[in-house]
């Protein structure tokens, strides 16, 4: 028998298929997230690539932001829990979890064992977050996939000192217009991020190591920008994107042993 876990975010949903013996069987990623398909669809790519059906699996568990929403689960665990666990999992050594998330930003601290110290969370606006970088990414006119490159290739970094992601458009916007270069800009706004989530990291608390879960965590640029700011290396997972799956896929195959 399987466990799933199966992480329903703003902007992705993610699944992990975990045999019995808690090796992964399966993992997906589909870039649309909760009021979409992309939950269905997400859990269909997991078992097509697991080789099964949805009747061997034994427990779901799902976490984010559209947990509540998906049918057929047997729990739900909250986005901290599961990033918590996933990234102790994937990276034992970590004590500091950035999670950049589409809509908040989450900072935790967490014990040898992924159980949750502390944590700080900023949901009240889109500044810093995955939604804000795609928004700058639209006023520029490029991929979101190609900020990073883009940001290593500046000579210094334009000042954006707006938080509000309205008036941090408005000032791109009026960057491009006095032909400021456009990776100057991309930077700029990398260290925007980065001086906003370095806060939120102070408040929370830092312990070494340092690890970044979540989609945007593949942006080397934005995590280069936050090791300046936290003056602290960031370790990051190649299945980051894939943490609070993995997290709630964990909690799924402990509750399935011991029911």
């Amino acid at each position: 028998m399987f466990a799933a876990g199966i992480d329903i975010g703003s902007t992705a949903s993610k699944a992990v298929i975990l045999a019995a013996d808690g090796g992964i069987a399966a993992k997906a990623i589909v870039p649309i997230g909760t009021g979409t398909v992309g939950p269905a669809r997400v859990f269909a790519q997991a078992l097509e690539k697991a080789g099964i059906t949805r009747d061997d699996i034994q427990w779901i568990t799902a976490t984010g932001y559209g947990r509540f929403s998906f049918e057929g689960i047997n729990d739900q665990k909250s986005e901290l829990s599961c990033h918590a666990r996933g990234i102790a999992h994937l990276l034992p050594a970590t004590r500091t979890i950035v999670d950049i998330g589409g809509q908040d930003i989450k900072v935790m601290r967490i014990n040898g064992k992924g159980m949750l110290l502390n944590f700080v969370m900023n949901d009240k606006c889109a500044a810093g977050t995955g939604r804000f970088l795609d928004t700058m990414a639209k006023v520029l006119d490029v991929e979101v996939t190609d900020l990073s490159d883009l940001s290593f290739q500046a000579d210094e970094a334009a000042e954006i000192s707006s938080t509000c992601t309205v008036f941090a458009e408005s000032e791109v916007i009026s960057k491009l217009a006095a032909n400021i270069r456009l990776e100057n800009i991309v930077s700029g706004i990398h260290k925007s991020v980065a001086r906003r989530v370095a806060s939120l990291v102070q408040r929370c608390g830092i312990q070494p190591e340092v690890a970044m879960s979540g989609g945007v965590a593949l942006n080397k640029g934005l995590v280069h920008s936050l090791e300046e700011e936290i003056k602290h290396p960031i370790q990051v997972h190649e299945d980051c994107q894939l943490a609070g799956a993995l997290g709630a896929a964990l909690y799924a195959l402990g509750s399935m042993r011991s029911a």
